[in-house]
């Protein structure tokens, strides 16, 4: 699927509230839809393809079809050469081989909600524009900047300028720790963690305690939800 996304340029969407949301700011290519749908619509110069509910059922990702699928073109980034100046003043995110598509799509909304607007992702990391990531984003994708890139070299560089936390087992308790205004966030991969390779970047190590401290509990928390009680502590101390 990635490489014919790749090939023409375009990526699916599906559902109102996500179609909808993407269509404020990226005019889709094609829509394919129920009569429903339609209805108070503004759909002009759009190729529509209106469609029974089991047609489009047979042309869906997903288990249970809402109304409409939309084709867009691929956003472009359009990122400078150093795009990493942009970053001062900023909090950003670094996703290190999150594989998942559902936490990668939550991780994109949580940033939005959050006011983070790039992401910058490992190679390893699961592909943006995955169904499963774009409907896992309910309309985010479209706010927050996704970038895939070489997470060591960058990372050192970010570093010269801006504090790089990363989320251990072994950190410092978030909830006790000075966190500032700007910086990068790393989480890591759901079974591994953070690489060693970015491990030896990291300047800030921290932690999420379990409660009571000491209670034989989970191994550890879902990245995404790590991610979303992470942004939360930060976003807390402006």
């Amino acid at each position: 699927m990635k490489k014919f996304r790749t090939r023409e340029g375009v990526f699916v969407a599906e559902g109102p509230k996500v179609v909808e949301d993407l269509m404020e700011i990226i005019r889709p290519k094609r829509l394919i839809t129920t009569n429903e749908w339609t209805i108070n619509k503004q759909t002009e110069g759009i190729e529509v393809d209106i469609v029974t509910e089991e047609e489009l059922a047979r042309l869906s990702f997903l288990q249970h079809p809402q109304q409409v699928l939309a084709v867009f073109p691929i956003l472009s980034n359009n990122q400078s050469e150093d795009y990493t100046k942009e970053l001062k003043g900023k909090l950003t995110l670094v996703l290190d081989s999150v594989q998942d598509p559902g936490n990668l799509g939550t991780i994109i909304r949580i940033a939005d909600w959050f006011g983070i607007e790039t992401i910058i992702c490992s190679h390893e990391t699961a592909d943006v524009y995955n169904p499963k990531v774009v409907q896992a984003t309910m309309g985010s994708i479209a706010r927050v900047k996704v970038i895939y890139t070489d997470l060591q070299n960058t990372l050192k560089h970010l570093s010269e300028s801006l504090p790089i936390y990363g989320t251990f087992l072994n950190g410092d308790n978030i909830y006790k720790s000075n966190l500032s205004n700007d910086g990068v966030i790393v989480m890591g991969n759901e079974g591994r963690g953070i690489s060693k390779e970015v491990a030896k970047v990291i300047t800030n190590r921290i932690l999420i305690p379990n409660y009571p401290e000491g209670r034989k509990c989970a191994d550890s928390l879902n990245v995404a939800i790590a991610t979303a009680i992470t942004c939360a502590e930060f976003r807390k101390r402006v």
